[in-house]
């Protein structure tokens, strides 16, 4: 069985993570724990799915019917980063203007989806932990 199947989404979320905690926290200043979740750069989602992609295009090749797969998943997953989940965001950012004087109310999280950049950068994280992984299992 071939690991770097399993290996490569799980680091290029692991890698993607931990870029999205570090910037997050460089830019409020002090670490940025409430920050984790949905939202922000680069683009988690992303990072794993291209990551899928990337390796079976290097292992089995772009003609291969799992890259067919893979990518139209991709496709899927950072269209719904960049609309539907954004939208999801924006609601969330007027139900809490609507509802900001109510005392005890929970606020709803209105970071949700990703804007083309954060999309951008998480694909090349993904592009990049697969030709990494992809590189050192070669060597074995």
């Amino acid at each position: 069985m071939d690991l770097s199947y399993l290996l490569t989404p799980f680091l290029a979320w692991l890698v993607a993570g931990i870029s999205k905690f570090i910037i997050n926290s460089l830019k409020a200043g002090k670490p940025a724990f409430s920050l984790i979740g949905y939202g922000g750069l680069p683009s988690n989602h992303s990072a794993i799915v291209s990551s899928v992609a990337m390796l079976i295009a290097l292992k089995e090749g772009i003609g291969n019917p799992a890259f067919g797969v893979a990518l139209t998943l991709a496709f899927i997953v950072m269209l719904d980063a960049s609309s539907l989940r954004r939208q999801v965001g924006k609601h969330a950012e007027a139900i809490n203007k609507l509802f900001a004087d109510r005392p005890g109310k929970k606020i709803l999280r209105e970071r949700m989806g990703h804007n083309l950049v954060e999309i951008l950068a998480g694909i090349i994280v993904g592009i990049v932990v697969a030709s990494i992984v992809n590189t050192a299992f070669l060597a074995f």
